[in-house]
């Protein structure tokens, strides 16, 4: 069966996609669950439209991020937060943190793990395709 998936599916594709799919899966998890619609003429559409809109989007998000990351490069990241004696912190430096302190997108942000100790810290970014990264410091309150 044919369809236009609304949503990124893992291991099936990508959201405004026109995929083949076996009937069983479309039909009893893919549609009622809100990540795919039967690929009529009209869906095919409308999901070219919002497939090439996403790209765009993506596009200026990534020259965005590119031009932050330059602007960073010039400028320290500062985080401050509780720590003991031993410089372990009291609440870990998360992505979400990191982001609103060097006005990213939180998507953007690849740590594998949340920073749990004093110090400076590299962040990896995902810019476009690439990476790119920039340091942050951490210090006690």
């Amino acid at each position: 069966m044919k369809i236009v998936l609304t949503k990124d599916v893992k291991g099936t594709g990508r959201a405004h996609e026109a995929i083949e799919v076996r009937d069983g899966h479309a039909l009893n998890f893919l549609i009622p669950k809100g990540m795919a619609v039967p690929a009529t003429p009209a869906a095919l559409k409308n999901a070219e439209l919002r497939q090439k809109r996403t790209e765009e989007q993506k596009v200026l998000s990534a020259k965005l991020v590119e031009e932050r990351l330059a602007a960073l490069s010039d400028t320290p990241v500062v985080i401050r937060k509780k720590a003991n004696e031993q410089g372990h912190l009291y609440d870990a430096v998360d992505a979400k943190d990191i982001a609103e302190a060097a006005a990213l997108p939180v998507d953007a942000i690849r740590i594998e793990k949340p920073f749990k100790e004093l110090g400076t810290h590299d962040v990896p970014v995902l810019v476009g395709e690439g990476f790119g990264k920039f340091s942050i410091t951490i210090e006690t309150e």
